[in-house]
């Protein structure tokens, strides 16, 4: 199994015709991603080719599902139409949107959150500034490489996409069930804790890889999380042991003040939890070899 992606995925593109949307489409398509439609107002009724597909650009995310039945969207639209694009697919009752724009204001993603949580929770948001998620061999919807693993029993949640690859790389021996970037802003859908559960549901998932990074109180709350809810094996990082007090890095949320959000908090949380933290993704990936290898 996987979680939240699978091969019953249909999904649509928002933004599908512009270059970023065409270049991500064409290699989820390859992966084996069932993307039957794009969105674009100006562009309703089109015909694109992409990737050897011919493809339908449908005027609204409503229309589009109508005709489709799609079930999940990959957002490619420039931050200042993000909030409406996610808005449309939310008021339409799309099950997953997955918003890879980065730069969106926070206001505008509390915006989404908000409106998800009033009409029911009823579309799971991923994102903003993330890379996607990838049930390797069944669908990718983002911009993770589809060829650099295969699929697995590890179950992967990443605030950073870079780090979501190496991981992906590193464990590629032994493959993943579902590969989640969650993304590093202040404000996001999907959170390391909403993973963790949903991985300990999959009965395909025996092992958990969480990478979080400096800045904010979630990996704490995660901690928090695993000790009381999850019982299968759980390895963490945290990226920025080296960051200075003060500095932004890497991603709008990944900010320390005073002894808040460190790594070294956030380690000792992981850890008091009964997380084996690696001090290197690579060790990390050695932790995961050894846990999943030795049952736990």
């Amino acid at each position: 199994m996987s979680i939240f992606l699978n091969t019953d995925s249909k999904i649509i593109v928002q933004g599908l015709t512009g270059a970023e949307g065409t270049k991500h489409a064409t290699k989820m398509l390859a992966a084996g991603s069932a993307i039957v439609g794009g969105v674009n107002a100006r562009k309703a009724g089109q015909q694109v080719r992409i990737g050897g597909t011919e493809l339908t650009v449908y005027g609204t995310v409503a229309q589009a599902m109508a005709e489709t039945g799609a079930n999940v969207s990959v957002v490619f639209v420039p931050p200042r139409f993000a909030k409406d694009a996610v808005l449309e697919a939310i008021d339409a009752g799309i099950g997953l949107v997955v918003v890879i724009t980065e730069g969106i204001p926070v206001h505008d993603t509390a915006v989404m959150w908000a409106h998800a949580c009033a009409t029911g929770n009823k579309t799971r948001i991923i994102g903003p500034n993330c890379p996607g998620i990838i049930s390797p061999g069944q669908s990718n919807a983002g911009i993770i490489p589809a060829d650099i693993t295969g699929p697995g029993r590890i179950g992967l949640v990443s605030k950073s996409g870079t780090l979501t690859y190496q991981m992906m790389y590193e464990l590629r021996d032994i493959g993943f069930s579902t590969c989640i970037g969650i993304g590093g802003d202040p404000i996001i859908g999907t959170t390391h804790i909403d993973a963790l559960q949903a991985f300990q549901d999959d009965p395909d998932t025996d092992l958990i890889v969480m990478i979080g990074e400096i800045g904010g109180d979630a990996e704490e709350r995660a901690a928090d999380y695993i000790r009381n809810h999850i019982t299968k094996p759980v390895i963490g990082y945290v990226a920025g042991f080296t960051a200075p007090e003060g500095k932004t890095m890497g991603h709008a949320g990944a900010i320390i003040s005073g002894s808040t959000g460190t790594a070294h908090a956030k380690q000792q949380a992981l850890e008091t939890a009964g997380v084996k933290v690696g001090k290197t993704p690579t060790e990390t990936a050695e932790h995961a070899r050894k846990a999943i290898m030795t049952g736990g």
